[in-house]
């Protein structure tokens, strides 16, 4: 009886196993159906037809025929296009916001929390002036000179391989159609403001090698001076059409500069080192201890500049496509990186790591990266954010402490080392399987067997260090003669917040 049970039982199962393996089967024919359905109706009519000798039956003539596919076509280009343009342009959008946002509030929190209690507003207003004052000086003939043609002067002299004219000044001609030569599938416009926000942050940077002893008045002047004798021949030596450097539209020494090694880092950087060294250091130093006064605003601030550093780099791709994601993950792996070497040698000197070394390693990681992010692999990208944590860390506690310079936020340290240190290694990982910035199947970097690109890479380094250097210099000189450049010793002891804008970061007394 039992036996019998189990015969049953098994007989059941096997039925309702064969009704089931039926059942899918039959969902898998319906499915096939839908999809071939779904694929007679999207062919065309002529499409579906096979190839036959003319015959006068049929109905529609060939050229008939032949514009309406044409028609079609053209079409669905347009769609394509339309829906390309909406992508990049929303993507592009997003990251000019995650630049502004790497200003104010990434760089004025990370400055703020550095400085000493009594400055904190004072260098997060530095910050937030540049933003109103760069965008107004961008408006007025900033981006015609970055991006423009070159002026013609005499006969056979043409600026281009230097800076830009006047053609967009006021922003004459910059609209809704793209510039071709620069970003084809967004707005003009939307190329405009975006490297907008890279002019923004660029002079923001240097504030931290001048902090707690510079005039805000004489800030102000000399980073508009700035901003128009250094910033924007760089930009268009590197980044503009037939610019010296520019190495996908004509330069004579093509510098691979993804996102502003050489235009952003190298030059703030270098300039933050001259400013230290004409302005002095600040009273007390070395002596006097001058520890930050919160290093949780000084984290936050990192933590932001982390992020926005996605639209900076990420962005620099000018579109939503496979090399903004290589950009981005690049970018991601540096900064990861030099935070867990700067950490390490702090930890081997010092025997811990600090919250101050960690996002210190991680910053110098992101510069050093920039200007390699849409050129290297991840790997390459974590070699140089190891390298870059390493070096900085050595530039901020032994070099400076060799020569005594006060570069109060370590400005020169991380970001003119880290920039020099990423624009050199990035001819040495570059590689066209990633960017074929030169050509399909072209060489582009060391690692590709083009070894010249690290001269070229050496030739942009050296350009832009004797660019900050020389400019940077006589503008201070010529500052220092108008509004002055330093505040009185008393004041500086005051506190800038109270002596430079009649006001306090913290109320301790509500």
């Amino acid at each position: 009886m039992t036996s019998l049970k189990r015969l049953v039982c098994t007989g059941r199962e096997a039925v309702i196993s064969y009704a089931a393996e039926r059942i899918q089967n039959m969902k898998r024919m319906v499915w096939k159906c839908c999809l071939l359905l779904a694929i007679v109706h999207a062919v065309p009519l002529h499409a579906q037809q096979p190839a036959a000798a003319p015959s006068s039956q049929n109905t529609p003539s060939t050229p008939q025929a032949s514009s309406l596919t044409n028609e079609k076509l053209a079409q669905l280009d347009q769609r394509v296009t339309a829906a390309q343009s909406s992508a990049d342009n929303a993507w592009m959008l997003v990251s000019a916001a995650l630049v502004l946002m790497m200003t104010g509030p990434g760089l004025a929190l990370f400055y703020g929390g550095l400085v000493r209690r009594k400055n904190t507003l004072a260098i997060m207003m530095q910050s937030f002036m540049l933003m109103a004052v760069i965008t107004i000086m961008w408006a007025l003939v900033g981006y015609s000179l970055c991006f423009g043609s070159g002026m013609v002067i005499g006969e056979h002299f043409n600026t281009g391989s230097v800076i830009g004219g006047f053609e967009h000044a006021f922003l004459r001609g910059v609209g809704a159609e793209p510039n071709a030569d620069y970003a084809g599938t967004i707005p003009q416009m939307t190329f405009m403001v975006y490297q907008l926000m890279f002019a923004i942050i660029t002079p923001a940077l240097i504030t931290g090698a001048t902090a707690e002893r510079m005039k805000f008045s004489g800030t102000v002047l000399f980073m508009i001076l700035w901003f128009l004798v250094v910033y924007a021949p760089l930009a268009h030596m590197v980044w503009g059409k037939g610019g010296l450097l520019n190495a996908s539209l004509g330069g004579r020494f093509p510098t691979l500069d993804f996102a502003g090694g050489t235009v952003v880092h190298i030059s703030s950087g270098v300039s933050a080192l001259v400013c230290a060294l004409y302005l002095g250091k600040r009273t007390g130093f070395p002596k006097q201890p001058m520890p930050p006064h919160s290093l949780v605003l000084s984290f936050i601030g990192a933590c932001l500049l982390w992020v926005g550093w996605f639209g900076f780099n990420a962005g620099s791709a000018l579109a939503s496509s496979p090399l903004a994601t290589s950009a981005f993950v690049a970018t991601h792996f540096a900064a990861a990186a030099a935070a867990l070497s700067w950490s390490v040698a702090e930890w081997i000197k010092n025997g811990r790591a600090s919250a101050l070394g960690a996002i210190s390693g991680a910053v110098a990681g992101l510069v050093a990266i920039t200007p390699a992010a849409g050129f290297v692999a991840p790997m390459p990208a974590l070699i140089i954010g190891l390298v870059a944590g390493a070096c900085c860390y050595w530039m901020v506690t032994r070099v400076k402490a060799i020569f005594g310079y006060d570069d109060a936020l370590d400005a020169f340290g991380v970001h003119g080392a880290g920039g020099t240190i990423g624009a050199l290694l990035t001819g040495v990982f570059a590689t066209q399987v990633i960017n074929p910035i030169f050509g399909a199947g072209k060489a582009v970097g060391g690692s590709d067997g083009h070894w010249g690109q690290v001269g070229n890479q050496l030739v942009g380094v050296l350009i832009a260090w004797g660019f900050a250097l020389v400019g940077t210099l006589v503008l201070l000189k010529v500052v220092d003669l108008i509004t002055g450049l330093r505040v009185t010793e008393d004041q500086e002891i005051e506190g800038l917040d109270i002596t430079q804008h009649g006001e306090e970061a913290y109320n301790l007394e509500s």
